[in-house]
């Protein structure tokens, strides 16, 4: 009889989430698994990029939590800047939204869970299980999406930018952020922010610096001349 020694490798989870109540939920959830470990826990995402940067690559997490609704720099625009400091990395949303726009600009952007708040604790360890071992985890109601969106014609959304979408788009390739855009133009963020979705869904990308670079491979942006 073959007694195993191999011990089971733990699997490295870091949480970027905003309330700290709900934290240390999910770092009780983390440390009552035998095979997980919790390596990090923040509230912002810029501070968690921040050590993802830092971080050794054998020591990074195997797999990120992440909210959407964030203070600073929101969920969905950080998705793009994890894969790059932490390419290894696996990430699932947590969030309270199922919001459509939400779903399919972070399943694009390469999440490879989406998981609402509601769900119990034991649905997002066994999500987190499925996705280390390369799955992809989704709450039931977001499948259903996914699987009635695939069914129906895809939507016109590769037309023209309006005026504002250029104007917008423009000071996006200037290195403004979305907040900086709306005191510029007098608008609300909100505002900004589902303007910038639509230049995004028209030109095909998943952030700003790939809509400038669509934009200007396009000729809808003209890079500037020589100076003289």
């Amino acid at each position: 009889m073959t007694t195993e020694t191999a011990q089971t490798t733990e699997i490295k989870i870091m949480v970027v989430e905003d309330n700290a109540a709900y934290r240390d939920v999910l770092t009780l959830a983390v440390n009552g698994q035998d095979d997980m470990v919790l390596v990090g826990q923040f509230g912002t995402t810029e501070i968690a990029l921040r050590t993802l940067e830092v971080t050794p690559a054998t020591d990074q997490p195997d797999v990120l939590l992440l909210d959407l609704r964030l203070p600073g720099m929101n969920g969905l625009d950080a998705i793009p800047l994890i894969h790059a400091a932490a390419p290894a990395t696996r990430i699932i949303v947590l969030s309270q939204s199922d919001e459509p726009q939400n779903i399919v600009r972070a399943i694009s952007a390469g999440v490879s869970g989406y998981l609402l708040k509601e769900a119990s604790l034991k649905q997002i360890t066994d999500g987190i299980h499925t996705v280390a071992a390369g799955g992809a985890s989704l709450d039931q109601n977001v499948a259903r999406f996914i699987l009635d969106s695939m069914r129906k014609p895809a939507p016109t959304t590769t037309g023209p930018l309006t005026d504002r979408e250029q104007e917008i788009l423009g000071l996006l390739a200037e290195g403004l952020l979305k907040k900086e855009i709306a005191t510029q133009l007098g608008i609300g963020y909100s505002t900004v922010d589902t303007h910038v979705s639509h230049i995004y869904a028209k030109l095909q990308v998943a952030n700003a610096p790939a809509a400038v670079s669509e934009a200007y491979r396009r000729g809808i942006l003209r890079t500037p001349g020589p100076r003289g």
